[in-house]
């Protein structure tokens, strides 16, 4: 059985939507998985207590109707992005979810007799952040576009959703999709929960790997196990990753773990995230935030 069988995909209308489509379908078709695409539409009725006072009710009205024809604009076009990019890409569309009937089988054959990625799409409408981090709590894997700016990072609720209410990993695709994930991959290690949570969550990748590395440095660790630790523990699972020690750049830890995950040409990171609290991090800066903001390649976040 495959270890990846369902990721799911938040869609919105962000700049950066179609290179997160297409960072899922390559990790969709590796792993011969079902991308369950979804865009969550905000409840209108929720509009009408932020109006105010002071506004007559045919003034509410109007807000709604407005709000509603909006919403329903944009959910057309988030469909019209996945009708274009799954035809394109010749991706089988099936039904969303719904009954055991209707779902996908590991290895389904496709149109042209092979096997490889399946994909849905449904409209939720509710809160995002709290239905994406809801779903995702049954996917293996859930995939997000990268937040355009700083400012997305921090106030992006369904990411961090995600990440602190759902239990599962999040990868976090650039803003451009890459060529390939997965053939050599970086484990940023330092000794905490949440990277020793993102070491077990990276098991399907490692095991497919061409090569392995495990980036630390001194900067970086945390109370708990050394790198050496983490490459004894993986031994034990016939795995011999390379330990490249990093340093930060200009006092900036990120900096240096994407710099050294760079130089060695690595498609895909792993790494804990929020180790600190994440307020600390938003005020202060800190690895994830940094990581979230400047990567440029895939990176799989755990808790």
């Amino acid at each position: 059985m495959n270890p990846i069988r369902k990721i799911l995909m938040p869609l919105a209308g962000a700049p950066t939507a179609e290179a997160a489509l297409g960072t899922a379908l390559l990790v969709g078709t590796r792993f011969e998985a079902h991308l369950e695409v979804v865009h969550v539409r905000a409840d209108n009725r929720e509009v009408a207590p932020l109006a105010g006072e002071g506004l007559s009710g045919a003034m509410v009205e109007e807000m709604m109707t407005a709000a509603e024809t909006e919403a329903r604009s944009r959910s057309a076009a988030v469909r019209a992005l996945f009708d274009r990019f799954t035809t394109q890409h010749k991706v089988p569309v099936v039904a969303p979810r719904g009954t055991m009937d209707e779902a996908v089988p590991a290895g389904a054959a496709i149109a042209d007799g092979t096997t490889g990625a399946t994909a849905s799409f449904g409209v939720v409408v509710g809160r995002e952040h709290e239905l994406v981090a809801q779903l995702a709590r049954l996917a293996d894997l859930t995939v997000v576009s990268h937040p355009a700016t700083g400012d997305e990072v921090s106030s992006s609720e369904a990411l961090h959703a995600v990440l602190f209410d759902s239990g599962s990993p999040v990868m976090i695709a650039p803003k451009r999709t890459p060529s390939a994930i997965g053939r050599r991959v970086a484990l940023a290690w330092n000794g905490t929960a949440e990277s020793a949570a993102s070491v077990r969550n990276m098991m399907p990748w490692l095991a497919g790997a061409e090569a392995v590395s495990v980036l630390h440095s001194p900067d970086y660790q945390r109370r708990g196990p050394t790198y050496d630790g983490l490459l004894a523990y993986l031994a034990l699972h016939d795995l011999r990753p390379e330990p490249i020690a990093f340093a930060a750049r200009d006092r900036d830890v990120g900096a240096g773990l994407l710099a050294a995950a760079r130089d060695w040409g690595a498609d895909l990171i792993g790494m804990g995230a929020y180790s600190h609290s994440r307020l600390r991090q938003l005020i202060l800066g800190g690895v994830t935030r940094h990581v979230l903001e400047h990567a440029d390649l895939p990176v799989v976040m755990s808790r």
